[in-house]
């Protein structure tokens, strides 16, 4: 099993299949708009408009898992993510990101790295290898822009 094998409902209706991002690496991010990091939104834009060409996919997983920091429906945060950030990588419906009820993506995530690999506040972040393996845990601290980051996503794209 790997990342490819899941699916998410897709914020504006259909459905997000990581499956069709096999070949290219993808981060995925569990988002809140009403969070201190919230403005992470920026570098994960700036991420997406860099590297998308070069085989990126940033996605948004909205998420009220920590804080109640994401309680609008899906139309108020891409209304939120598009007026603040212009935001317009991909993102899913609002999902449950930790424990029992999580989405399986995250269970898989979490049983691939551990549990100290499981989100433990918004903007937690999973790099996806164009293999569909997990190539990568980065706490919410960890700023789209920063060199560690950067650094994987660059080697994640060599491979």
């Amino acid at each position: 099993m790997n990342a490819h094998d899941f699916t998410f409902p897709a914020i504006d209706e259909g459905e997000i299949k990581l499956a069709d991002y096999a070949g290219k690496t993808i981060l995925v991010v569990n988002t809140a708009s009403a969070c201190g990091l919230t403005p992470q939104y920026t570098g994960l834009q700036k991420l997406w408009q860099a590297y998308q060409d070069k085989g990126l996919v940033v996605l948004g997983v909205p998420s009220n898992d920590f804080g109640k920091q994401e309680p609008g429906t899906e139309a108020e945060i891409v209304e939120f993510c598009a007026t603040n950030y212009d935001v317009n990588f991909p993102m899913t419906a609002k999902q449950v990101v930790i424990g029992g009820d999580a989405h399986p993506f995250y269970q898989w995530a979490v049983s691939e790295a551990g549990e100290d690999a499981a989100p433990k506040w918004n903007f937690h972040k999973y790099l996806i290898g164009a293999d569909g393996a997990l190539a990568g845990v980065f706490s919410s601290k960890t700023e789209p822009q920063g060199d560690e980051l950067i650094s994987a996503i660059d080697a994640a794209l060599a491979d």
